[in-house]
């Protein structure tokens, strides 16, 4: 295997001189009022609050691209140009992360949204809001230009991606199209939130109006759902919860507001109730807090097992696949009593799995979690003297390489050692990355994995969460494994461009690890060699340099790191290029491996086989 040797210093591109790209206005008078139909479902787009709209340009809506640009001056919504459509969308995915909110996306005809369908699964299946609006060529055959407007062309575009967003629509006027767009608006925010899509006909944007539209009031279009428990459910859930010896919460998704973090800590520990998180979504609950179980991971851990088994009641909050950890850690149905409070079954289908199994239940409530945890949090009344009183939080060690080679946990050592106390936000996390490493205490200290599992969301997934938190104090950091990077990287574009800071951490392990796993576990279950699981999986013979990708896109890029002081050199030198504005990746090669949690599966299987 060849190595790299870490270059003396880090490689780097002029930027232009000039104001920032963000600063994109249009020359020349804006046209003064709505004369296409474009114009209209411009002002409609306007009306919804998005602050961008994140695109790779297409002649399918070159009708409603004009009206952005010279209708309403490229501002609210402005354009945001990526090099992909699923970076369009992921970039969107990562600002819903943080903000709760949509953005808005315009993917070109079918061929933009097939290029961005991966995204789209990604944002549905972690229920988080995407506005996107497709185009497609005339829809009246005898407009349609040759060749290219057909190929373009579908019957029913909305149907390629119907199984995974909330609600899609193809209107045929511009006047119905404003409709569309607020009805998509607030399907995507209302809970449990989700992508959604309107196609619009190339024809409709860009045909001249006979007569201005009626006006309307878009705020009255856009009502607020109510998602509350009733009453009734609450003083059930609380008597449960006061005559459990020992209650245990699993808080899955949760929102990023402060107060609803709040509340589920003075929960917990008023009713003196064990919690578990995981890495599934974002931080939900303080990871070191004495009542908190064993470190979160994406899989079933050996303390949240144990936990499950020894509660008598357990209450999920919108806990991520329920059924599987009931089943992982129990083999079969828990002897505890099962509370699930959730939403999230009023977007389940047939198509998709992403509902999970289904799980043994003793009570379903359906509501908002953050409302429900509310509602119990005003209802506690006394509080129990809590059995974690005095007990020291569950130690956050991270296992450094014993062997001379890097590995994720060292990364995640000197990255704690540069950033101190700052804020920061993780956007990513590879699948190696060791939930012991770290301990969350806000809400934005992590903001969850990708979703869908699909690989190459995390450095589209970070630009969009370092868009939404520009300008304040916290410092953003997707942490990517190499294939993930490699997938996603030419996103990093759009960040460099418009001027978003971000950091980037590659975990390259120069494999695409994960498989390797299941490929040992093939080995041997069919008694065959372990030694080739590599084969088809390792990314060398050439060595992709991942630093010079980033360089070759105006950011900053350090690497390859092999060793810790020029680890601990090169983040601290980097973190000054983000402080400073700009984007930087650092390249670190790590020795493959497991988690804690992934080795104890690897261990079940092996035994198994």
């Amino acid at each position: 295997m060849t190595k790299r040797k870490t270059p003396a210093a880090p490689r780097q591109r002029v930027q232009r001189k000039g104001p920032p790209s963000a600063s994109e206005r249009p020359d020349g008078p804006l046209a003064s009022a709505a004369a296409f139909g474009s114009d209209v479902i411009a002002e409609a787009l306007r009306a919804t609050g998005v602050p961008w709209i994140a695109l790779n340009p297409g002649a399918s809506f070159r009708g409603l691209h004009d009206s952005i640009v010279n209708f309403l001056g490229n501002s609210a919504p402005q354009l945001m140009l990526c090099l992909h459509e699923e970076h369009a969308v992921a970039i969107a995915h990562g600002y819903a992360k943080v903000t709760g909110k949509p953005l808005a996306v315009a993917l070109h005809a079918n061929v933009g949204l097939m290029h961005a369908s991966m995204a789209i699964f990604n944002a549905w299946c972690d229920r988080m809001p995407v506005l996107m609006l497709g185009a497609t060529g005339p829809l009246d055959a005898t407009k349609r230009r040759p060749w290219i407007d057909w190929i373009h062309t579908a019957r029913d575009q909305g149907a390629l991606v119907r199984s995974y967003v909330k609600w899609d629509d193809q209107p045929a006027s511009a006047v119905a199209a404003r409709e569309s767009l607020l009805r998509a608006m607030w399907h995507a925010c209302a809970a449990p939130q989700g992508p959604v899509y309107v196609n619009l006909d190339a024809e409709i944007q860009e045909a001249r109006l006979e007569d201005a539209p009626p006006p309307i009031t878009p705020a009255r279009y856009l009502p607020q759902v109510s998602s509350l428990p009733a009453d009734a459910q609450v003083l059930e859930l609380m008597a449960m919860l006061r005559g459990a010896a020992r209650p245990l919460l699993l808080i899955g998704r949760g929102s990023r507001d402060v107060a609803a973090w709040d509340a589920r800590v003075a929960l917990a520990e008023g009713l003196d109730a064990h919690v578990a998180t995981d890495l599934k979504v974002g931080a939900v609950f303080p990871t070191d807090h004495p009542l908190h179980v064993d470190a979160p991971s994406i899989l079933m851990s050996v303390g949240l097992a144990t936990a499950i088994r020894a509660a008598d009641l357990i209450v999920s909050l919108d806990w991520v696949d329920l059924a599987g950890a009931l089943q992982s850690a129990c083999g079969g149905e828990p002897t505890a009593r099962v509370v699930h409070v959730s939403l999230d079954h009023v977007v389940h289908n047939g198509w998709s799995m992403d509902h999970q199994g289904h799980a043994p239940i003793d009570l379903r409530i359906a509501a908002d979690p953050d409302a429900m945890v509310a509602a119990l949090e005003s209802a506690l009344g006394p509080r129990r003297k809590s059995r974690a009183a005095g007990r020291r939080p569950e130690a956050f060690v991270p296992r450094p390489s014993a062997k001379g080679g890097l590995t994720t946990d060292d990364l995640g050592i000197a990255l704690q050692a540069a950033v101190g106390a700052r804020p920061i936000s993780l956007t990513h996390l590879p699948l190696s990355w060791n939930g012991a490493c770290w301990p969350f205490r806000h809400p934005l200290d992590y903001l969850g994995s990708d979703g869908g599992g699909g690989i190459g969301a995390g450095p589209g997934i970070g630009v969009g969460a370092a868009l939404a938190l520009r300008g304040g104090d916290r410092l953003p950091i997707s942490i990517c494994g190499d294939g993930d990077f490699l997938m996603g990287a030419t996103a990093l574009w759009t960040a460099v461009h418009y001027r978003i800071p971000l950091l980037v951490l590659v975990a390259n392990n120069q494999s695409f690890y994960n498989d390797e796993v299941h490929q040992e576990r093939m080995a041997k279950a069919r008694g065959r060699p372990v030694a080739n699981k590599w084969i088809g999986q390792r990314m060398t013979d050439p060595d992709i340099d991942c630093a010079a990708l980033a360089a070759a896109q105006g950011a900053r890029g350090f690497g390859l790191i092999e060793d810790a002081a020029a680890l601990a050199r090169a983040i601290r030198e980097a973190i000054a290029v983000v402080d400073a504005g700009g984007v930087a990746v650092v390249d670190v090669r790590v020795e493959p491996g497991y988690t804690p949690a992934m080795a104890a599966v690897a261990g079940s299987a092996s035994k198994r086989a």
